[in-house]
Formats: C-alpha cells, sequence, structure tokens
C-alpha cells in the first residue's frame, strides 16, 4: 500500500481536509495519510507547484500526492494524475500545478480523471469540492491498488497540460540574474531559482562578497555587497547572507532576521535577482 500525502490552500479552520481524510479512510482504512500542507495562500497555484517540487523528492517511490489549490474548481478545467518517474503520483487539476515537475523533468505521463468511475458516488450534483469527491477519492484508490494508473483514464498529451510563465537563470561572465521564486515562510528568506551548480559554475565560492540587486519591474528594491556563506553562522545577527538552501538553490537571508518583511520583497517571474562580482 502507498502512502498518501494532501496539499490543499482550505487551511485547518473548518472541516475540509477531514472530510476528505473521512473519504480516504473509507476507501481503506489501512492507508497511512500525511500533509504536506495546507497553508498555500488561496487560490495560489504558483506556490502548491513549487511546494511539490520542494517536497516530492523525499518521499519514498510510489506515494500518491493530492495536491488541490483549484481556483477554477466546477469549471471545463481537467483533473488529472500525473505518474512521475520515480513511481509516485500527483492527483491535481490541470491548472498549472505541475509547471515546478515539468521543468525538472520528473513526469512520465499523465491521465484525465474519469469521473464515471473515478468519483464518490452520490457527489455528482456538487460542483465545488473535487477535493474530496474526485482528488481524495481518487489517490485513496490509486494509493490502495482499488485502481492502477491505466485505471485513472485516458491518456493525456503532454503539450496540453497547463504550464505557468518562468524565467531561466541568465549567466553572463561576472553574474546571475534568476527570479525570486518563493519564501522560506516562517523566517522571510528568499529563495531563487538559481542552482548551486550554476554559483559553482560561474566560480562563486564560500567566503566571496557579491552584490545583490533585487528588482521588480525595473524598480530597485535592494542593493548590497553581501557574503556568501555556508550557514548563517557566517555573518553576525541580523547581517544579510548569500546561502545554499535545502534543496540547492541560492537564498538571501538575514541572520535571525526577516528580508522579505524587512525590504518588502514578494516571489515571481517579476522579482529579479541578480549576483555578480563588484
Amino acid at each position: 500500500m502507498s502512502k498518501l500525502v494532501f496539499q490543499s490552500d482550505f487551511g485547518l479552520l473548518d472541516g475540509a481536509i477531514s472530510a476528505m481524510r473521512g473519504i480516504s479512510y473509507s476507501v481503506n482504512p489501512n492507508l497511512s495519510i500525511s500533509d504536506l500542507t495546507h497553508a498555500i495562500p488561496a487560490f495560489n497555484v504558483w506556490e502548491a507547484s513549487y511546494r511539490l517540487f520542494q517536497t516530492i523528492q523525499y518521499w519514498p517511490d510510489g506515494t500518491v500526492f493530492v495536491s488541490v489549490v483549484d481556483p477554477g474548481v466546477g469549471s471545463v478545467r481537467r483533473s488529472v494524475v500525473a505518474k512521475l518517474k520515480d513511481e509516485k503520483y500527483v492527483v491535481t487539476p490541470d491548472n498549472g500545478t505541475l509547471t515546478h515537475l515539468f521543468i525538472t523533468d520528473q513526469i512520465l505521463e499523465i491521465r484525465e480523471i474519469n469521473e464515471s468511475i473515478n468519483r464518490l458516488k452520490g457527489s455528482e450534483d456538487s460542483h465545488t469540492f473535487h477535493g474530496r469527491d474526485v482528488y481524495a477519492y481518487t489517490g485513496a484508490r490509486l494509493a490502495s491498488s482499488i485502481i492502477d494508473f491505466l485505471g485513472v483514464g485516458e491518456l493525456v498529451d503532454m503539450e496540453s497540460i497547463i504550464r505557468l510563465d518562468i524565467k531561466e537563470p541568465i549567466v553572463s561572465e561576472n553574474s546571475i540574474i534568476g527570479t525570486i521564486d518563493i519564501l522560506d515562510i516562517r523566517f522571510g528568506s528568499l529563495w531563487t531559482n538559481i542552482s548551486c551548480e550554476l554559483f559553482k559554475e560561474n566560480n562563486f565560492v564560500f567566503g566571496d562578497k557579491l552584490y545583490v540587486k533585487i528588482t521588480y519591474k525595473d524598480r530597485v528594491l535592494y542593493n548590497n555587497i553581501v557574503t556568501y556563506g555556508k550557514s548563517f553562522s557566517n555573518v553576525n545577527i541580523g547581517e544579510t547572507i548569500i546561502f545554499n538552501n535545502s534543496i540547492n538553490y541560492i537564498g538571501v537571508a538575514i541572520n535571525q532576521g526577516n528580508f522579505s518583511r524587512a525590504y518588502n520583497i514578494d516571489t515571481g517571474i517579476n522579482w529579479l535577482i541578480e549576483f555578480g562580482r563588484y
């Protein structure tokens, strides 16, 4: 039996997640169910996509993820299951949630959920809680081997899947420009789309002092010289540091502070960050 992992923007203040768990246990009371997060900002498909990318590699092969951030619930958007290269599965709306798994080349194939088979019986007249009626139900059936991947539905053309806009890092002789993809929310650290490998290829090494410039739609919001360190202890409390984050991408933080809040920095493809020699 595979593990079942839920992610959503539902929060934990009402009964939505409990209902999803209940339906899953009704399919199979012996399921092992865990949560990735239910604190995705409402309707933020980008963050749902990134949190899957951040987390999915650390779960055992065969794990089934159910990700429900679904501002188009009840519309014509498709419901799909993606099969990944390590035999993991993602049950989700086709609304961009699979973007980061696409760009990191983790998806093998995708099937559209056949709701005539894979939908909670008696829910056909309800159109606003597919997280319970379609996704949790299908995920539980898949994790329990009641259905296999073929039993999800028909194959989908991978090129037809919705993907969110992204920007690739721009590398020059003395600098790298990337985007601020996500925040380490509790601590306000910035996580970029620049890999540690790109830093190595540009011969940036621990101990270097690099300029860091952050712009939003051509407006400069931060421009300073910052140390590239192994850990936060390489700078004094209250000082800024460039660091390798937990998934081997470049981050920026204030030691025991909150960089995002201090400089009003947000995330997305219009938030550009540049590292370079001065």
